[in-house]
C-alpha cells in the first residue's frame, strides 16, 4: 500500500581525533593536541552587553528592585521591579508592579507589566494588566488582565487654550417700585 523510498543516508557529524561527536568549546584545544577555530554564538535580542545581574532560582527577594540595568529573575520577588531591561526566567516569579523598556516573561508575574517591548513566551504566566507599545504572546502563554497600547507614563496631552465665550448679560431684574399701601 504504501512504498517508502530509500533516501541517502544522512551525512555523519565532523568527528574529533579522539572519535567523539561532541564539538569542544571554542575557546578550549581539541583532545589531541589539534586546535579549533573560535565559534562565536549569534547575538541575541536579549540582555546587553553592559552585563546581567541575575537573582538565583534559590533565592527570594522583598522589597523594590530599581535601577537602570539588565536583570534576570529566576527565584521569588515580592515587591515592585523598575529596571532597564527585565526577563523573568522560567523559576522565577514576581508579586508586584514590573517596569522596564524591554520585559520578557517565561516565568510567573501577578502584577501590573508597563514596557516599551513585551514578550510572553509559551511559559509564562500573568495575572495583571500590560502597558506596551509592543506586545507579543506566544501560544501555551497564560494571561489574565486587559492590554493598552499605547506610551507608558506618557504626561496627559494638555487641551490648548480656548477663547473667552463672552459672559451672557444677567437676566433682567424686575423690581417692585410701589411702597407699601
Amino acid at each position: 500500500m504504501f512504498n517508502k523510498t530509500k533516501s541517502p543516508a544522512p551525512s555523519q557529524p565532523q568527528r574529533a581525533d579522539n572519535g567523539s561527536s561532541i564539538p569542544p568549546l571554542p575557546d578550549l584545544p581539541m583532545p589531541g593536541g589539534s586546535t579549533a577555530a573560535p565559534v562565536r554564538a549569534a547575538p541575541q535580542p536579549g540582555p546587553s552587553a553592559r552585563g546581567l545581574s541575575t537573582l538565583s532560582s534559590d533565592l527570594q527577594f522583598e522589597g523594590t528592585i530599581s535601577g537602570g540595568g539588565d536583570l534576570q529573575i529566576d527565584g521569588a520577588i515580592k515587591g515592585d521591579v523598575r529596571v532597564g531591561r527585565l526577563i523573568v526566567g522560567e523559576t522565577g516569579a514576581v508579586e508586584g508592579n514590573v517596569s522596564a523598556d524591554y520585559v520578557e516573561v517565561r516565568g510567573r508575574i501577578v502584577g501590573g507589566i508597563s514596557g516599551k517591548q513585551v514578550k510572553l513566551i509559551a511559559t509564562a504566566y500573568v495575572d495583571g494588566d500590560i502597558t506596551a507599545e509592543q506586545m507579543s504572546i506566544d501560544i501555551g502563554a497564560y494571561f489574565q488582565g486587559r492590554v493598552l497600547q499605547g506610551r507608558r507614563e506618557a504626561p496627559a496631552p494638555t487641551p490648548a487654550p480656548r477663547p473667552a465665550a463672552p459672559e451672557p448679560a444677567p437676566a433682567p431684574q424686575i423690581i417692585d417700585m410701589k411702597g407699601p399701601a
